[in-house]
């Protein structure tokens, strides 16, 4: 598909791995380039469900509520995994940011976008593909919406110039 569409891709094969923040450091790149795949039910009313492939940075979490109200939905949830892994065509840990089910409707973050290189799992846990974002968007042909969740406020952090005491 890659070669077909005339992509600009590299294949990086590395060790075994499928947690986004690990396989990001073998790859060598920062996790928020990597596209972090996740399968996505939204019932609609109380007899119909779809499924998205909800594509995020890998140093980001995925707003539940935003995809769902992207479609209009009543309730949402991670799809189990054997049905995720049944529309995605691969293993947990190894899914494409691309779609090749009509079931399964591709939506990736615009923050995703915004990189010129995008990393993810070649559908195998050691082996990884480096593609053009401009391709990617071309071939992959996503839905663009905002879902991904706001980062929490850190409670931790004070500004240096604040005595906290001691």
């Amino acid at each position: 598909m890659l070669d077909a569409g005339g992509a600009r891709y590299r294949v990086i094969d590395h060790p075994a791995e499928g947690r986004t923040e690990l396989v990001s450091a073998l790859r060598g790149h920062g996790v928020e380039q990597a596209a972090k795949c996740l399968v996505v039910m939204v019932k609609i009313g109380k007899k119909r469900s779809r499924y998205v492939l909800a594509v995020v940075p890998g140093d980001a979490r995925l707003d539940l509520q935003a995809v769902k109200a992207l479609l209009e939905g009543t309730y949402v949830a991670f799809a189990d995994k054997e049905r995720a892994e049944e529309l995605a065509g691969s293993v947990s840990g190894t899914v494409l940011p691309f779609s090749f089910d009509p079931r399964l409707e591709l939506v990736v973050d615009p923050s995703l976008l915004e990189l010129p290189e995008i990393y993810f799992n070649a559908a195998r846990l050691d082996r990884s593909v480096a593609l053009a974002t401009d391709d990617y968007v071309r071939l992959a042909q996503p839905r663009v919406a905002p879902i991904v969740a706001a980062a929490p406020a850190d409670p931790i952090a004070v500004p240096a110039d604040v005595n906290v005491g001691g």
